[in-house]
């Protein structure tokens, strides 16, 4: 408290992305950021899940395919079957939609929101806010900034 005012103090919420395309990665970045996220980023599926625990992610962005396997689907399997990292919100953002939705059931009880790319700006960041709590997603000031970069050409 400061001369009798509370003053909020608000922390980055931090966003591990996984993706094995390098320029889905950087817009994931800009975007995320633009939105005042903290941002980590890996190009390779999680092996080892010692690497989430010490990023220490509020949430994590994970592509279905990597490589063309379905090693996002292991991860996260792996992820919600492990109890310190079970409750991590998980959004999966990829363009396997068949397999998505022949994983549909499974999906919905582990709690998980999936993003179908090709998507827009709005579709990740609301998906992300209401997953981490946060209700609507992308202010009209930050849209404007990177809606030049488009996500409607890229796929998985």
């Amino acid at each position: 408290m400061i001369g009798g005012q509370v003053r909020e103090t608000s922390v980055a919420k931090h966003i591990l992305v996984v993706n094995d395309t390098q320029e889905i990665l950087e817009l994931f970045e800009d975007i995320l950021t633009d939105e005042g996220y903290e941002v980590t980023l890996y190009s390779f599926a999680i092996r080892e899940l010692e690497q989430v625990r010490k990023a220490k992610p509020d949430l994590i962005i994970l592509d279905y395919l990597m490589n063309g396997e379905d090693a996002g689907w292991q991860t996260l399997q792996k992820l919600k079957m492990t109890t310190d990292l079970s409750n991590i919100p998980i959004v999966v953002c990829t363009a396997a939609s068949q397999r998505i939705k022949e994983m549909e059931g499974h999906l919905k009880e582990m709690g998980v929101t999936v993003v179908l790319k090709p998507f827009n700006i709005e579709q990740l960041t609301d998906a992300v806010s209401t997953m981490l709590g946060q209700g609507e997603g992308i202010s009209p000031t930050h849209k404007s900034s990177v809606e030049e970069r488009s996500v409607a050409g890229l796929r998985d």
